[in-house]
């Protein structure tokens, strides 16, 4: 079989005069990767807003993406494998821009004796045939012919969260939102109250054994001036304390602290709570994956082990909620199985086809539901297409309905981890939400969340049949 191979041009070999070139479109994916790899994050490059003050008026690609063409062909291609780089002069004579055309060229300009030492001229020019970087490289040249089969480029994209971003811009042009943080007695959930406070985002009121809170301030550092301590014994008196600062409006959330998750929510759906509605309560992922064309819902990962059918009818439509909250009126729920065919065996397939039945008769409203649907034919429209699925869901879903905890639980996790998402949780079908954050969160993580349940509570409280005003 042949095999693309890749050559050099040893000392011997080498003309003065003869050239060798490459060109490559920049864009936005190649500044990213730079500025991953080199660290060099100046907005100059990064920010069109900060760009379109500077005297070129927009977005420059870094000087050096543009010299490290050069070093590509000298590498590659004159004088090719073998060289060894011993110095390179470069003079950038105009700003490249994404989009732009870049064409680099080598030309062997001196050979010197002995050492094999090669001068080259260098040159990189745009599509207007301008010189925006010149210089001159001195190489050694390797010393015998090589041939060796050519290595394919990987490809590499890089992800940008902006989606998150956006929800963090939105949530902090308004006041903050005044919150009660449910026995904040770890280091980790105490930080994590004063992160969002000083991203703007809420305003903490700190329920919990207030001795053991100022301790655990002081060994840290942390200052709690001006900061409200509802002082209670332990736990499960910080969680009924909170629920009843919310069910009288006195803050507009809950924000769970360091005691555990079963704890708070007891608490919550308890009767005479006042948080209670009429809904089952249901955890949301709003998950930003670099790989998806926009935001995705996945529920319930969190709270509900094995819902039943009314169950997941509510859980639906929490989520479709929230997703009318940011933006989304008619939202596209795929509700998750093994496989797309209703099987009498398989439960979840007769739940699925039950809760699209139920939405179009009314029993779901706002969104619209199909399913059975198996991951990757709700994801994608290329694998629904392909196995003939006639659905307006299938391959752009926004909301994804798991069968079970187990199920979303390690999809969500399984797209936190192997295919770099970011996701804001929250729990919906209360009266107020409720941020939940883990330790193993990102610190934009944390803040999405408090975000995300910030745009929320502003929304109003939710009636007592759970649903958010304005949501359908």
């Amino acid at each position: 079989m042949n095999q693309d191979l890749i050559r050099n041009r040893p000392y011997s070999a080498l003309t003065v005069g003869e050239s060798a070139s490459l060109t490559r479109t920049v864009g936005q994916n190649d500044i990213d990767l730079f500025a991953a790899i080199s660290g060099d994050i100046n907005p100059a490059h990064m920010d069109p807003q900060f760009a379109a003050g500077s005297q070129f008026g927009h977005v420059i690609v870094h000087g050096m993406w543009t010299a490290g063409l050069i070093s590509a062909v000298l590498g590659t291609q004159l004088p090719g494998p073998g060289t060894i780089y011993l110095d390179q002069e470069l003079r950038f004579r105009r700003p490249v821009a994404p989009g732009d055309v870049i064409t680099a060229t080598v030309t062997v300009r001196e050979k010197r004796e002995p050492g094999r030492v090669v001068v080259l001229d260098t040159v990189c020019t745009n599509q207007r045939h301008e010189a925006v970087l010149q210089g001159a490289a001195t190489v050694l040249a390797p010393s015998e012919a090589i041939a060796w089969p050519r290595m394919r480029a990987p490809n590499a994209m890089v992800h940008r969260h902006d989606r998150l971003e956006a929800l963090l811009r939105a949530a902090s042009e308004k006041p903050p939102l005044r919150v009660a943080v449910v026995h904040p007695c770890s280091r980790d959930a105490l930080l994590g109250a004063l992160e969002a406070r000083d991203a703007g985002l809420i305003e903490p009121v700190l329920v919990g054994p207030a001795a053991r809170i100022r301790a655990l301030a002081e060994e840290a550092q942390i200052a709690l001036d001006g900061m409200r301590v509802e002082d209670v014994p332990h736990s499960a008196a910080a969680a009924l304390r909170a629920v009843e600062m919310a069910s009288q409006r006195e803050v507009a959330a809950l924000m769970k602290g360091s005691l555990h998750t079963d704890e708070l929510l007891a608490a919550v759906v308890s009767s005479g709570s006042g948080l209670r509605t009429e809904r089952r309560i249901s955890h949301a992922y709003l998950m930003d994956l670099p790989g998806y064309p926009k935001p995705l819902v996945i529920t319930d990962a969190a709270i509900n082990i094995a819902p039943t059918l009314t169950q997941k009818r509510d859980i639906c439509q929490n989520a479709i909620d929230l997703m009318h909250v940011m933006g989304v009126a008619d939202p596209l729920v795929a509700v998750l199985a093994a496989v797309e065919t209703i099987n009498p065996e398989m439960p979840a397939t007769l739940d699925a086809a039950a809760l699209t039945q139920m939405a179009r008769r009314g029993q779901i409203t706002g969104a619209q539901v199909d399913g059975p649907l198996a991951f990757d034919n709700a994801i994608s429209l290329v694998a629904a297409q392909t196995k003939g699925i006639q659905s307006t869901v299938a391959g752009s879903a926004d909301i994804l309905l798991a069968p079970n905890l187990e199920a979303g639980n390690m999809l969500a996790k399984q797209l936190l981890y192997f295919a770099d998402a970011d996701a804001a949780g929250l729990v919906l079908g209360a009266r107020v939400p409720i941020f939940l954050t883990s330790r193993a969160d990102r610190l934009q993580v944390r803040l999405a969340s408090a975000a995300l349940g910030k745009l929320v509570a502003e929304r109003g409280a939710v009636n007592a049949d759970g649903i958010l005003p304005g949501a359908t």
